[in-house]
């Protein structure tokens, strides 16, 4: 459903957890491949991972030409009210895999 003339468009959901959970799903997914199926320019993702490299919430290794994403499953999520939880816990429930890779 779109937004009518007066609402705004927001989500539950935000950029920076759909990253994570696109890598979760793909960790050699390329910034473009994630930019595209997120429907976000290739500079917003860049900017997100970078936040999130620099946060703790993600890794990136060199594995030949590509990078390699590992996110830290164990880290808090980052509001006052579900900080007693983990990251894992939040993508197991909304994974396509759902598997706790």
């Amino acid at each position: 459903m779109g937004a009518t003339a007066g609402q705004h468009e927001w989500a539950f959901i935000t950029s920076h957890f759909l990253v994570l959970l696109c890598l979760a799903e793909d960790p050699e997914a390329r910034v473009a491949e994630v930019a595209e199926r997120l429907q976000l320019t290739e500079r917003r993702v860049q900017t997100i991972t970078a936040e999130l490299l620099e946060a703790g919430y993600l890794q990136k290794v060199r594995v030949g030409r590509r990078n390699r994403y590992a996110i830290d499953r164990e880290m808090p999520l980052r509001h006052l009210q579900t900080q007693h939880r983990q990251l894992g816990d939040l993508l197991d429930l909304i994974s396509e895999r759902g598997d706790g890779d």
